[in-house]
């Protein structure tokens, strides 16, 4: 199993509407597809900054190809994302899930 390990930072004004965004959006999103295991979001803010992190869990590489194309270590973002995101990372870590 992988996990893709996801990090995001809004306006902490912002913070509530990109919270429902992720749930109504990007959930459901990832959920439909094959191969996917869970998630698991986290979140908080500080120095009015909402801070999000998002870790995936997958079968394998193949699943997240398939899910974020050739280039999987390329960051997936949703063109809602402009409207709350104070920057846009372009990598994400994955990691071998071992225990």
């Amino acid at each position: 199993m992988i996990a893709r390990i996801w990090q995001g930072k809004t306006a902490a004004k912002k913070f509530n509407d990109y919270t429902e965004f992720l749930k109504k959006v990007a959930v459901p999103d990832y959920k439909k597809t094959k191969g996917f295991v869970s998630l698991t979001f986290l979140k908080r803010i500080e120095n009015d900054e909402g801070h999000f992190t998002l870790i995936t869990f997958w079968e394998n590489l193949d699943v997240i190809k398939n899910f974020a194309g050739a280039d999987f270590e390329k960051a997936k973002y949703y063109p809602e994302d402009t409207n709350f995101l104070l920057e846009f990372e372009e990598k994400v870590v994955h990691y071998e899930v071992f225990a």
